[in-house]
């Protein structure tokens, strides 16, 4: 079976190509792979076996088709110089054409048989005579992809206010739905500043621990929930699975507060009628 090694594309993009040809290759290798769009320039990122069965590939099947040489080193360079052109002339139609669009990116096929203009819009945009234009000016075929904030985000890369690489640029297979009330959940500041990324949409990260608050919160007794402890009845004002406890306050006034290991046994309820937080009584009628 042909070895399977993940290969660098362009930004931070990391996919996988069976080498199929067996060539002899080391890390940080330039190699001409099997593109979207026909032929790819790209590095070697990962050979080992082990970590590669580990990031699961699933079904590979594009190649490797060679290590670059000195010439496809110095078409990529001249492909850059035609993007960074591409770039700027397209902005400036676009707001000669007044379109509503933001232009994210360019990207130009190694063999300059295809060039794709990636832009954000939030509504449809008619660009029939932008294309006209660009066809005009660089003599190739012209596509213009419309994507989303995360898309750009993705594509562009950066850091992440955790200090790291995006995870959709580098690790994040997909995008999944965040919502508002992940963050209320795990208790997070609801301030758009600080559970937005750069995308300014919510921050994926917040759905990483979900599952782990929601099982820690399934343990404690819910907000309201009367306990039985050494100081007498104390009614739960608020809990924290982060931390793994909860604030009570007694009949004084008093506040305290109360490790998860030393909470008194479940299970916890509300009660449907009265609405008190009682505990709930095991069958044998006796207090837990």
């Amino acid at each position: 079976m042909p070895d399977i090694i993940q290969i660098s594309l362009r930004g931070a993009r990391r996919e996988f190509f069976l080498n199929s040809r067996s060539i002899w290759l080391q890390m940080r290798d330039r190699v001409i792979v099997q593109g979207e769009h026909g032929e790819a320039l790209g590095t070697v990122h990962l050979k080992d076996p082990t970590l590669i069965a580990l990031k699961r590939p699933g079904n590979v099947t594009r190649e490797i088709i060679r290590r670059a040489e000195e010439e496809d080193l110095d078409q990529d360079d001249h492909n850059r110089e035609m993007e960074s052109e591409a770039f700027e002339y397209c902005r400036k139609r676009i707001e000669v054409r007044e379109l509503k669009m933001e232009l994210s990116e360019v990207e130009l096929a190694f063999r300059r048989n295809r060039l794709t203009f990636f832009f954000t819009a939030e509504h449809r945009v008619d660009f029939r005579d932008l294309v006209k234009d660009l066809a005009a000016r660089f003599q190739t075929r012209i596509e213009l992809r419309q994507i989303g904030v995360r898309d750009q985000a993705k594509r562009l890369d950066g850091c992440g206010p955790c200090g790291r690489a995006f995870c959709c640029s580098t690790w994040l297979k997909g995008f999944h739905p965040v919502t508002l009330k992940m963050a209320r959940e795990q208790s997070l500041s609801l301030n758009p500043g600080k559970i937005s990324g750069a995308c300014g949409r919510l921050m994926c990260c917040l759905s990483y621990e979900l599952a782990q608050y929601r099982d820690s919160t399934a343990k404690m007794p819910p907000v309201g929930a009367q306990l039985k402890t050494g100081k007498g009845i104390c009614t739960v004002l608020r809990t924290d699975a982060s931390q793994g406890a909860v604030w009570v306050r007694d009949d004084e006034g008093g506040e305290h507060r109360i490790a998860y290991e030393d909470l008194p046994p479940g299970p916890y309820h509300k009660c449907g009628d009265c609405n008190c937080g009682a505990k709930q009584k095991p069958e044998g009628g006796a207090d837990a």
